[in-house]
């Protein structure tokens, strides 16, 4: 029974190395790549010279390994403002690898369907452009109803078990709504038609709720001003702004 005990102990201390290794890091969003070529002998069962793509939770998914840091998807403020009948999407132009700024004029603002519809992303460059591209095909399926496609998306990828956790998060609004997708299928309608993502999202949030309820200023004044108190405030956003509306 010792022995066996013994065992059980020394799988449970591999397993979460394996979790907690954090090797040869290049950090976009809550993932980070791994090179398996560098692993320890503990970890020998896994191909030499090769890497593969892991989940967290274990899955093989493609060419490199990825493992859950836990942090919250950073690099980035989107602000969404529908206010006096008009539309505003708002976002910021910095892109950081790691602690390091490489640019600071990121356009992560687009226009879609026939530029009726904003939307913007934070998180992972590459898995932001996957779900610009599975919601823009979704909205020329249901011509160009944005709720319908929002729902739609939201449910394909909870049943998607190969895409279904793409790093990133996306607002979509159009004149009459505004909705939060993320890659994980998770859809959110605000209350109020504000709402931010993004590591500055809280601020730029805050900021343009107060400004909203308590000053006569446009949606566009809005947006522009709370992505100003938000660039201030987190290190992850700048005042280059993107500002677009409908």
């Amino acid at each position: 029974m010792g022995a066996l005990r013994e065992d059980r102990g020394r799988g449970e201390q591999r397993r979460n190395q394996y979790d907690c290794l954090r090797l040869h890091t290049v950090q976009s969003s809550n993932s980070v790549a791994m090179n398996t070529s560098s692993f320890s002998e503990d970890f020998a069962g896994f191909p030499r010279g090769r890497t593969r793509f892991v989940r967290a939770g274990g899955q093989f998914i493609g060419d490199s390994l990825l493992c859950d840091t836990g942090q919250v998807i950073h690099a980035t403020t989107i602000l969404a403002v529908r206010h006096q009948d008009k539309t505003v999407l708002a976002g910021d132009g910095q892109v950081t690898f790691g602690n390091t700024v490489i640019k600071h004029g990121a356009h992560k603002i687009r226009r879609l369907y026939n530029n009726t519809i904003l939307g913007g992303f934070a998180g992972s460059a590459a898995d932001a452009f996957a779900l610009f591209s599975r919601f823009e095909a979704k909205l020329e399926q249901y011509r160009g109803n944005l709720e319908r496609s929002a729902v739609e998306l939201a449910r394909d990828w909870r049943t998607d078990r190969f895409l279904r956790k793409l790093e990133a998060m996306m607002i979509a609004a159009d004149r009459k709504s505004t909705f939060v997708l993320s890659g994980t299928g998770d859809l959110i309608e605000p209350d109020d038609g504000l709402v931010a993502v993004g590591s500055g999202g809280p601020f730029a949030l805050a900021a343009a709720r107060a400004l909203a309820r308590h000053s006569p200023l446009t949606a566009r004044q809005i947006a522009e001003e709370s992505m100003r108190i938000a660039a201030d405030i987190c290190i992850y956003t700048n005042a280059n702004l993107t500002i677009e509306e409908l």
